[in-house]
């Protein structure tokens, strides 16, 4: 049993943050829904770089697109674009503190944020709003725990 859990570890908990991504919650509240796939995507890029990638940051990213009802490509490419450039940096990265990291997760999510507003800007008619970066916030507040739980998961399951 063990050994399958660990062949699909990864996409099980990529799956689980999709699902919290597109989970209801309150109005209140959503406005300052953390990037979970965001957040569990950037995890795996930089603990294992070699299995996850701009690939499957693409891929997540179109399934992110359908589930939320946007333009096909738009949170593929904003995706795409932040697991590349944490990718290429992943050495000096892992050698940051949790709460520095949280730091850089921060600012990658806002660069998430405002490539996905200027895209659809550039397709739709909207105008940006500073609600648009609420999710930052609750990023970087989230990424220790995050970080923390799939850590726990990575090496007890033994998945390298």
């Amino acid at each position: 049993m063990r050994l399958k859990v660990k062949n699909y570890a990864i996409a099980i908990s990529l799956i689980l943050a999709l699902m919290l991504q597109v989970m209801p919650l309150p109005i209140m509240v959503d406005a300052f829904r953390p990037d979970w796939v965001l957040l569990v995507l950037a995890y795996w890029a930089l603990a294992l770089p070699t299995r996850v990638n701009v690939g499957v940051a693409f891929i997540y990213g179109l399934v992110l697109d359908i589930l939320l009802g946007t333009t096909l490509g738009i949170h593929s490419f904003s995706m795409s674009l932040v697991i590349f450039i944490l990718a290429a940096n992943y050495q000096r990265l892992r050698n940051y503190s949790v709460w520095q990291q949280a730091m850089i997760i921060g600012i990658m999510a806002a660069l998430y944020h405002l490539v996905v507003f200027w895209l659809q800007h550039l397709l739709t008619d909207i105008y940006f709003l500073f609600d648009y970066l609420w999710p930052v916030l609750s990023s970087i507040f989230f990424w220790p725990w995050v970080f923390m739980i799939l850590r726990k998961t990575r090496r007890q399951l033994r998945i390298t």
